[in-house]
């Protein structure tokens, strides 16, 4: 229980700022109501980042001490008051045209009007973090020196294909092309631009890894240097967090249209996601369970693909979230499994 206190002593203040918010506004009945829903929100963005912890955590149980605190200290700032707050307010003042303050103004005096300035961008977003999700998952499967595989002789035909290292962004690209039939035509540029800077972040972000963390004496291994920390594998995870976390904020409008109480709803989660990544790190849980890091990617893959569809059709966050914990269960059992027939096998 010592990896979470931080994030129950968190949580506390969050609730106790959402009731003490809620009674300004409404009394007891405000203060009760606004509760409720922050609590309901720390744990639908709990259960629906599982999959977000689990990758988070085999990616830092690489780094040295030293980023490990920088992403779980800093990281943690980031990922509650950027991507809960500062991006969502980001987008607004864009697509409104306003400063921050009023932007501001308007998330806390007219709610319903804000949700819909950021709800009107929604497919761009959705296409942007959707291909960076599907290039996490693809470089994972797709991964030569992957020694174990989960599916068996299918999975390693697809790391196979990992020989040819441009067939992940390949793949993202006519991914991003196909979506296009899911937009109305006068979106059709927009979501095409997003899908564009969601493949050249993602490269990006591994370029800058390789570039300044690779070894005087080696080859530069783009997409591999990202796991030994630094400021790319930094810049690497923040994005992986904002990836997920936006249509989680997107998710909390249907919820509440009141930004205070979705930010301290979503920070709850927040906490929890980073404290089950240091419980996986510190206790070495992808190396006692081997297949949980899979299961992790493919919920990461199903996920990047439901936010493409979410451009035409509505997918219930319960939804989501089901099939990442289908997938993260399905692989901690096949674990078990594997560990039961290694310690029966003769030594």
């Amino acid at each position: 229980m010592k990896h979470f206190s931080t994030s129950f002593a968190v949580s506390f203040i969050c609730l106790a700022l959402a009731a003490w918010w809620g009674y300004t506004h409404g009394g007891v009945p405000g203060a009760v109501t606004a509760f409720g829903i922050a609590l309901i929100l720390g744990v639908m963005e709990v259960s629906l980042s599982f999959d977000n912890a689990v990758v988070n955590a085999s990616v830092l149980k690489n780094w040295d001490e030293f980023w490990q605190r920088i992403f779980l200290t800093v990281g943690i700032v980031i990922a509650v008051f950027g991507m809960r707050l500062i991006f969502p307010l980001v987008i607004v003042a864009a697509a409104a045209d306003l400063g921050m303050g009023e932007v501001w103004d308007l998330a806390l005096t007219d709610p319903k009007q804000f949700s819909a300035y950021l709800s009107r961008h929604h497919d761009e977003v959705a296409v942007f973090g959707g291909i960076f999700l599907l290039l996490v998952a693809l470089n994972f499967l797709m991964d030569e020196t992957k020694e174990l595989h989960w599916l068996g002789h299918a999975e390693a035909k697809l790391a196979s294909f990992g020989k040819i290292g441009s067939v992940p962004v390949l793949v993202a690209l006519l991914v991003v092309i196909g979506s296009l039939a899911l937009v109305e035509p006068e979106q059709e540029f927009v979501v095409l631009i997003a899908g564009m800077w969601g493949v050249i972040v993602y490269v990006a972000v591994d370029f800058l890894s390789a570039l300044l963390e690779r070894d005087s004496e080696t080859d530069l291994d783009i997409g591999g240097v990202v796991k030994s920390g630094g400021i790319g594998g930094f810049l690497y995870l923040e994005i992986l967090d904002a990836s997920f976390s936006f249509d989680g904020v997107i998710g909390a409008f249907a919820i509440t249209n009141d930004v205070v109480i979705i930010m301290l709803g979503l920070a709850i989660g927040a906490m929890f996601v980073r404290s089950m990544t240091v419980y996986l790190v510190r206790q070495g849980t992808l190396d006692e369970y081997v297949y949980l890091e899979h299961g992790a990617h493919y919920a990461i893959g199903i996920l990047a693909l439901i936010m493409f569809a979410s451009v035409k059709y509505h997918v219930p966050e319960l939804v989501t979230g089901l099939l990442g914990l289908a997938f993260i269960l399905a692989s901690l059992w096949s674990s078990i499994r594997h560990r039961h027939a290694e310690a029966d096998r003769p030594g």
